[in-house]
Formats: C-alpha cells, sequence, structure tokens
C-alpha cells in the first residue's frame, strides 16, 4: 500500500493505492484515494485527471505494414491462412512499451510452416513488446514472409486514411492509450460547513505500464498543461535581439555546472522533476524531447550535449543553469 501527504492550506491531503493487481499481461488495475477535499474538489480533480489519464499519456503502436505480392488489402496469399486485413488487425493487437520519439522500423522475417506470433518480431533496442504470445499469421507451407514494420510513440488516436497507402505499405488504425479505461467516484461525509469528501480513482492499463505510473504521468502532463497561466508574460532575453552586439557567457557554464555536480550527492535532485521548475514551454519541451526528466538528469547533461538539442539556445543553459544553483 503506497501513501502519500500534501500540504495544503490548513489540510494535509493524502492519497493512498488500495488495490493493485495484474489481471493478465495486458490488464493491471488500480484503484487510490485522495482525502480529505473540500466539498466540490474531488470532482474538479477526478474530471481532470480522468481525461488526462485517457488523453494526455503517450503510448507506442505499429502503425504501418508493408509487404510484398500484397495487390490489395483483403487479398489472399497462397500458403497464408489469414488475408492481409486480417493480419493487420492481429498487427493492431500487439501491445508495445518504449520511450522513443519519431518512427522506428521493425521487422518480421520467418519461414514456415507454423504460427508466428509477437516474439517472431524484430524490434529496434528501445522497444518492448508486453505480451509475446499474441497471434500475427499461420503459415501453411513452407514459404518465406517478410513483413516491414512502423512503430511510433503519440497519444489518442491516429485512424488510417483512404491516401494513407504508400509505396505497397499499409496504415493500421492506432490507439495510443495505454491506460483502458479510468472511473472516478466520491464519497461525502460531515455535515455543514465541515462537509467534506473521498476522491476514489480506478485506474485500468494495457501492461505497457502501472496504474501508479499512469497516474504519476498523468498528473506531470495536468501541471505542464497549467503552468503557461502561472506566468503573465515571458522573460524578456537581451541576447536574443541583440545577439551580435552582447557577449555569451560561454566558458564559465563548465565551472558552474561542475559545482553543482559536487553538490548533487546532497540534494534529492532525482526526486524534483522538471516540471516543477518555472521554464517557459519551449525549453521544457526540448527537454522533454531528449528524456530529461528530472534535474539529476540535467546535471548528468554536458553543455555540449545540452546545445545538440534542436531549437535550443545558449542563453537557455545560462536561464537552466540559474534554477539549478537557486535548488535548496
Amino acid at each position: 500500500m503506497v501513501r502519500e501527504k500534501v500540504k495544503v492550506s490548513t489540510r494535509t491531503l493524502q492519497w493512498k493505492c488500495v488495490e493493485s493487481r495484474r489481471d493478465s499481461k495486458r490488464l493491471y488495475y488500480g484503484r487510490f484515494i485522495l482525502s480529505p477535499l473540500r466539498k466540490g474538489q474531488a470532482d474538479t480533480i477526478g474530471i481532470a485527471m480522468r481525461r488526462a489519464l485517457l488523453g494526455e499519456i503517450e503510448g507506442t503502436c505499429i502503425t504501418r505494414a508493408k509487404s510484398e505480392k500484397t495487390p490489395h488489402e483483403y487479398s489472399k496469399i497462397v500458403g497464408i491462412q489469414e488475408s492481409v486485413h486480417e493480419i493487420l488487425m492481429n498487427l493492431k493487437e500487439i501491445v508495445l512499451k518504449s520511450n522513443l520519439y519519431g518512427v522506428r522500423d521493425a521487422l518480421i522475417c520467418v519461414k514456415g510452416p507454423g504460427s508466428i506470433t509477437a516474439q517472431d518480431i524484430i524490434l529496434p533496442p528501445s522497444v518492448e513488446i508486453i505480451d509475446h504470445t499474441q497471434h500475427i499469421v499461420s503459415l501453411t507451407e513452407p514459404i518465406d514472409l517478410r513483413i516491414g514494420l512502423k512503430i511510433e510513440r503519440s497519444r489518442g488516436y491516429s485512424l488510417k486514411m483512404p491516401d494513407n497507402f504508400q509505396d505497397g505499405s499499409y496504415p493500421i488504425d492506432a490507439v495510443f492509450m495505454p491506460v483502458q479505461n479510468a472511473n472516478h467516484s466520491i464519497h461525502s461525509y460531515g455535515t455543514g460547513n465541515e462537509k467534506q469528501e473521498i476522491l476514489f480513482l480506478e485506474i485500468w492499463t494495457n501492461g505497457s505500464l502501472t496504474p501508479k505510473e499512469a497516474l504519476n504521468e498523468a498528473s506531470r502532463n495536468l501541471i505542464n498543461l497549467f503552468i503557461p497561466f502561472l506566468h503573465t508574460e515571458e522573460e524578456k532575453v537581451l541576447l536574443e535581439n541583440n545577439r551580435d552586439q552582447v557577449p555569451l557567457p560561454f566558458f564559465p557554464f563548465h565551472d558552474r555546472l561542475g559545482k553543482l555536480r559536487k553538490k548533487k550527492k546532497e540534494i534529492a535532485f532525482q526526486y524534483i522533476f522538471i516540471d516543477q521548475l518555472e521554464l517557459p514551454s519551449r525549453i521544457y519541451n526540448c527537454l522533454k524531447k531528449s528524456n530529461i526528466h528530472t534535474l539529476l538528469d540535467l546535471l548528468n547533461t554536458s553543455q555540449e550535449d545540452l546545445m545538440k538539442i534542436e531549437n535550443f539556445r545558449i542563453e537557455d543553459v545560462t536561464k537552466i543553469l540559474d534554477i539549478l544553483e537557486n535548488q535548496k
């Protein structure tokens, strides 16, 4: 059982996991409570969390398949029991886990006869299959089968369109939603002005992450969505408009990073997420896309590597270092 306490005004909010189970490789369940809340707050939090759990968490799916000698989606191939359409539907059911960005290639290269399952897919290093027993195709004759796959990480739905057929490949409807379902309910107690509420959250996932991990990620994504409202206007950077007139203090960055690395054992940087910092949205998005999630990740990233990040600027390093040095 997991318990966490958060101080809010004069109350201490406490959340805990009251039930957690794994029904199968592709079905996890978790039940959480948060209390005590004032009247109306449970519904506010519950609705927002449900939407974030279902729509703001990224997942990984197979989005395209390509095989030679397949004239159309509903064709049958000699030596293969299923039609092309049935194979695509089986590929759609495969649950993947990854931290990749962009599109990656995978491959099925087998020889019949036999039953081909998810374990026969040759994956890139950053991708993992949750259930290797998922059936893909049955080969009834000693034929060679080669299917190229495209794997992507995104959120929400990706529906195949009639104009999405390219180079003999077939798009696959993708559901980038690791959370299969989420419900919230409220229990009220007390009377009059003393009335309080308990929020119950139920989460079902497809096995690519646990309900607790889904809850943590949804919470961080909600925080990210509200951060822009905390800043009425972005800080004006003089260097942006006068890049040629103002010299950039590049070399001292090494000394500042060195001092911070000496302090990192004394400070719990690994427990501080960049979501908690007052970073401009552009800088935050650049770091997240580079798999930098905590202050410890930042300390372990060299200045040179930071400058290789797309759309990242030299003055961004200065701002990040200022924030790191102010962490107590």
